[in-house]
């Protein structure tokens, strides 16, 4: 019985070890090295949004690390100008978390996308890596219903969910994580029962937009959210397989499942009627983010519907930089009215981070 109790509390022990979250405290103090040295780094994972953040990072000065798999080596030295300076190869994506040492030695400050989010999830809570933004929205925008609180007490509209009264079809399956909308798939009837791994919601009929947003508290002005300002840098539509072309597969007497795996995004410009709602919709996100985990700096994205009486409904947030600003490299029509330069989403977070520096306000920027 002795040897049972404590087996039991070993694995106690290293449950609680495992999903114990890195101090703020913790970070700062790498961070404070970093000042020192004066060098920070900006490193990611070879995926998603890479080449535009290693780009906007050139454009400010600043040295880049970039993570990534043998097969992928020469796609990253392909581009002169968004060429990472060094490559940490590692053989399968599941070992970037083993970089941890090699990246706080090299002075890296991570910054997320979709594949950081995918490949590593959850453990970001015990990386003692310095992350641009606050890894805590990471963790709240993994979790569909902490995600689900954060957009209902922001006051946004969102799509009736399993369990909620008036749920009717069509209904879309959806999954946890970041997975580009692969699996995803529409039923005309509500199931008899939900797996535990599904999110079942009402599906929304009207057009997509994908606002890119990001929010600053080193730079006066703009749009005024909490202690700081929004800015909109961007929209895209996502480029789906194979529900944007079903229709012309349908008139063909073809009715294939449909599905939702992103290929590729557009570009897109809203009527100017509609900014001052799409504004406001980001500063509520930023600051009930700030209410409820302490703050989003940084970019993040609100996944929106649009019907046809203008009304719009938000169905999720991605809490860091989206693939959908990959269309803008040197900027777009809202980020030229923003500044007087070239200003992508990636330059935009390489500049926030020298802000930072320059500032020595890199705590409230990153952890």
């Amino acid at each position: 019985m002795a040897k049972k109790r404590k087996s039991r509390e070993r694995k106690k022990a290293r449950k609680r070890k495992e999903i114990r979250m890195v101090g703020r405290d913790e970070i700062d103090s790498i961070l404070e090295k970093y000042e020192k040295e004066k060098r920070i780094r900006i490193a990611t994972i070879c995926s998603h949004s890479a080449l535009q953040i290693f780009h906007g990072a050139k454009m400010e000065h600043i040295e880049t690390i970039g993570i990534t798999t043998p097969e992928r080596v020469e796609l990253y030295k392909s581009f002169p100008n968004a060429r990472p300076d060094e490559l940490l190869v590692v053989e399968d994506m599941k070992h970037i978390i083993d970089l941890e040492e090699e990246l706080v030695k090299r002075n890296a400050v991570l910054i997320p996308h979709g594949s950081l989010v995918e490949y590593v999830g959850s453990r970001i809570k015990r990386w003692k890596v310095p992350i641009f933004g606050n890894r805590n929205s990471l963790l709240w925008e993994m979790d569909k219903s902490k995600m689900r609180k954060w957009l209902l007490e922001s006051g946004l509209a969102l799509p009736k969910r399993w369990g909620e009264e008036g749920l009717k079809p069509p209904v879309i399956v959806k999954y946890h994580g970041a997975k580009g909308g692969m699996g995803y798939k529409i039923l005309n009837e509500l199931p008899a029962r939900k797996k535990k791994e599904e999110i079942i919601e009402e599906f929304l009929v009207g057009v997509r937009f994908y606002p890119h947003y990001f929010y600053s508290k080193l730079l006066p002005g703009g749009y005024k959210a909490g202690h700081g300002r929004i800015e909109l840098m961007g929209i895209d539509r996502r480029i789906e397989t194979n529900i944007d072309e079903i229709y012309r597969l349908n008139s063909a007497g073809v009715y294939p499942a449909t599905s939702f795996t992103v290929v590729g995004n557009l570009p897109v410009v809203l009527r100017e009627s509609l900014l001052v709602k799409y504004l406001e919709m980001g500063k509520k996100v930023a600051e009930k983010a700030e209410e409820l985990f302490g703050g989003i700096p940084g970019p993040f994205c609100l996944e929106t519907i649009i019907d046809e009486k203008m009304n719009v409904k938000v169905f999720e947030i991605s809490s860091r930089i989206v693939a959908g600003t990959n269309i803008y490299p040197m900027g777009s029509p809202y980020s030229d009215l923003l500044f007087h330069e070239p200003m992508s989403m990636g330059r935009r977070i390489a500049r926030e981070i020298r802000i930072g520096e320059e500032k020595r306000k890199l705590k409230e920027i990153i952890y």
